[in-house]
């Protein structure tokens, strides 16, 4: 009587075509899921920065009478991966701002190495007399004056694609 324990060739083939198959479909998934993810934390912390500039303006209204907002958003907030001596954001999952006083860009930088940045302003670009707001974070200003129409804003604009990254 023969024992043959064991797979035959072709039955070890059929496996590895099906697992190629399986981890075809399931890598981009996981892939775009990732960023998915990545892309929903950005927001909530973009969120959560034009929170604070509001809520700074508002306490500078009911102290001085007049809307304003700070020059660094990030200084009202905790942000994970925020580096105040950093322009640009030079690893995975790192914050900067960068600019001149007023307008500036707040960057963050993915695990696919592509950065992406929002515009902000500081200065004051309103009509309004109690009103010296500029811009919120990756917003418009609210009382734009005659000159500051055309503002242009940068609201999740890919700024740096590096290409080279392969997110792990």
């Amino acid at each position: 009587m023969k024992n043959n324990k064991g797979f035959t060739l072709i039955e070890l083939i059929m496996v590895t075509i099906i697992l190629g198959i399986l981890a075809a479909v399931a890598v981009p998934r996981y892939m775009g899921a990732v960023s998915n993810a990545e892309a929903a934390a950005e927001a909530a912390t973009v969120a959560a920065l034009q929170s604070a500039v509001e809520n700074y303006a508002t306490q500078a209204f009911l102290e001085d009478g007049r809307y304003e907002y700070p020059d660094n958003p990030f200084d009202y907030i905790e942000v994970d991966g925020y580096d105040d001596d950093e322009a640009t954001p030079n690893k995975d999952g790192e914050w900067a701002i960068s600019g001149e006083s007023g307008r500036v860009l707040v960057s963050h930088q993915r695990r696919d190495d592509n950065v992406y940045s929002w515009s902000y302003d500081s200065s004051d670009l309103t009509d309004l007399d109690g009103d010296d707001r500029g811009a919120n974070v990756g917003l418009a200003p609210e009382n734009p004056n005659s000159a500051n129409l055309a503002y242009s804003v940068t609201n999740a604009v890919r700024t740096t694609d590096t290409g080279s990254g392969t997110g792990f």
